[in-house]
């Protein structure tokens, strides 16, 4: 799947109603679906509902300046956040937030910039995507391990068995009925549960 063909959600946050169109005209609504919140609290309470892939503060807000929202975003993982900020706190809020992995553009900001600002991002988010995709059959594996081995004390605990014949039982059982240990390991949990 290209980038062109793939959607990405998009949080819009910002006072100006001015900022919130004219960023909007750089999201084509094929590729961008854009939810616009005033201030941090709104925003928060977009992002409680749920994740976006993008997320653009335009500093700062009513509420807050907009910096620990945008920081506070990006540590799940998944989001993609800049910062628009005056020119002169530029320096001061670039250090801050790239610690934290937030983009941070000075204001104004040409056409061309905020193109390449935007590519940036995508690029960002298809290399967490990436990551994500990795990372969640390791988790998975992690999962399926530590119900076997609930399962094993269970058999340990009700039946008796050794650590090494609770291991074999579990997986006879699973080799004997062609299923995976962790369905083996979730019928004795609740079983014994």
């Amino acid at each position: 799947m290209s980038l062109q063909e793939r959607g990405y959600s998009v949080l819009v946050v910002s006072a100006s109603q001015r900022f919130r169109d004219t960023l909007a005209g750089f999201l084509p609504d094929a590729v961008y679906t854009p939810v616009l919140a005033a201030s941090v609290s709104a925003a928060e309470r977009e992002t409680a509902q749920r994740t976006f892939d993008f997320l653009f503060v335009n500093c700062p807000l009513p509420d807050d300046d907009g910096v620990r929202f945008a920081m506070d975003s990006c540590q799940t993982g998944s989001t993609v956040a800049v910062l628009f900020v005056s020119a002169d706190l530029y320096d001061q809020v670039q250090a801050r937030a790239a610690a934290h992995g937030v983009y941070t553009l000075p204001k104004p900001i040409p056409r061309g910039a905020m193109l390449r600002a935007l590519s940036w991002m995508t690029a960002t988010r298809e290399r967490l995507r990436s990551a994500e995709k990795k990372t969640r059959p390791i988790e998975e594996k992690m999962e399926e391990i530590r119900l076997v081995n609930r399962a094993k004390w269970l058999l340990i605990s009700q039946r008796k068995m050794t650590e090494p014949d609770a291991h074999r039982y579990i997986t006879r059982q699973a080799m004997d009925r062609c299923i995976a240990k962790r369905a083996v390991a979730e019928e004795i949990i609740r079983q014994y549960t």
